[in-house]
């Protein structure tokens, strides 16, 4: 049979699902990732909407491409697609890239440690392996410098009223908010629903109110949002709640005030949070942050260094997490079907 596409991918999660796509994707070009991944985004989205909307996807999952690297330092290259951007930086992804060439034998595997270094359109990420018996057990990177952008700021939520915020960078803008100023809520997946509607219309009272500015990537504004609070876990030090943007949202339409919840603890997410607490005086360097996601499981950051992004005083962070492979999978596009771009509705997607 002939196909118009067909995509060779491993499926893995932390709790979010996170696809990586092996085989089926042609040379992209670009003399970095970062000009590869510009190049697919303006050249070659339809694979980005194929890969994530609906039959092949739904609103929380992500996707990533390897490509040959093209630092000299580097052994593989990724790309990361997510539902409505090209993030130049993701700690989950990153996570799942580096277990899926390791236990499909993509790079070579060296027990009980292997140290990779992977270029992600962010730049240079370094990667220590725990492995154990072919096995991935957990992967700790270091992650390009994060920086808080706004610390207490107060902005006007339609609906909600006034909301205080923090907006970090870990390798995307997030928009953090106290669970605690929302009576009645918490951080479970009983109250995911609610969770999603009140951080998406954070984030784009934000995105209208406060303005943010990377130094290197010119454009780049507040695209995700983070509701966090404290933890009744012995194992972890504070909780969170990621919710990552399924589609446009209007004020006029409330069938638009959702998004998806991050399943896992968000790597970068767990990046600007520290970054903002360290801006603080409430986290020092060297010490272990346990971040506990929405299902229970924790991804545990350190900072290790203090630098600076432009001008900004800026920390660089380290992350440790597990993720697990659940299904090799070959997806194809036939030349007969109607959505090439795949599709969404308004049941579940923004």
């Amino acid at each position: 049979m002939a196909f118009k596409r067909t995509i060779h991918a491993v499926d893995t999660h932390a709790g979010e699902p996170m696809r990586v796509i092996t085989g089926g994707v042609p040379n992209i070009p670009g003399k970095t990732v970062y000009e590869k991944m510009a190049w697919l985004r303006e050249n070659d989205d339809q694979l980005r909407k194929l890969m994530l909307r609906e039959p092949r996807g739904y609103p929380p999952l992500c996707c990533n491409i390897i490509v040959p690297p093209t630092h000299p330092d580097a052994d593989a290259g990724y790309i990361i697609m997510e539902q409505v951007e090209y993030p130049v930086m993701s700690g989950g992804n990153t996570i799942s890239v580096a277990t899926v060439l390791l236990e499909m034998g993509m790079l070579p595997m060296k027990e009980p440690v292997t140290e990779l270094i992977l270029e992600a359109p962010a730049g240079l990420i370094a990667i220590k392996a725990q492995c154990r018996n072919g096995k991935v057990e957990s992967v700790t990177f270091k992650n390009v410098p994060a920086f808080a952008a706004h610390l207490d700021a107060t902005i006007d939520v339609p609906h909600l009223g006034k909301v205080v915020v923090d907006v970090g960078w870990g390798g995307m803008f997030y928009v953090i908010a106290d669970v605690r100023q929302f009576p009645g809520l918490s951080l479970i997946p009983e109250q995911g629903g609610e969770i999603a509607r009140i951080s998406a219309m954070i984030r784009q009272a934000a995105i209208e109110q406060l303005s943010v500015e990377h130094p290197e990537y010119p454009g780049i504004g507040i695209t995700i949002s983070q509701l966090s609070g404290p933890t009744d876990s012995p194992d972890a030090d504070w909780k969170n709640a990621v919710t990552v943007a399924s589609g446009d949202l209007d004020w006029n339409n409330p069938a638009t005030w959702t998004g998806a919840l991050d399943r896992c603890p968000c790597g970068t997410g767990t990046c600007a949070k520290m970054a903002v607490l360290h801006a603080k005086g409430l986290l020092p360097l060297d010490k272990d942050f346990r971040h506990q996601g929405i299902l229970g499981n924790v991804f545990t950051g350190r900072l290790v260094e203090e630098t600076t992004v432009g001008s900004r005083p800026a920390v660089v962070p380290t992350i440790t997490g597990t993720s697990w492979i659940y299904g090799l999978n070959t997806y194809v596009l036939d030349h007969d079907d109607p959505f090439p771009d795949g599709f969404v509705l308004n049941d579940i997607w923004a």
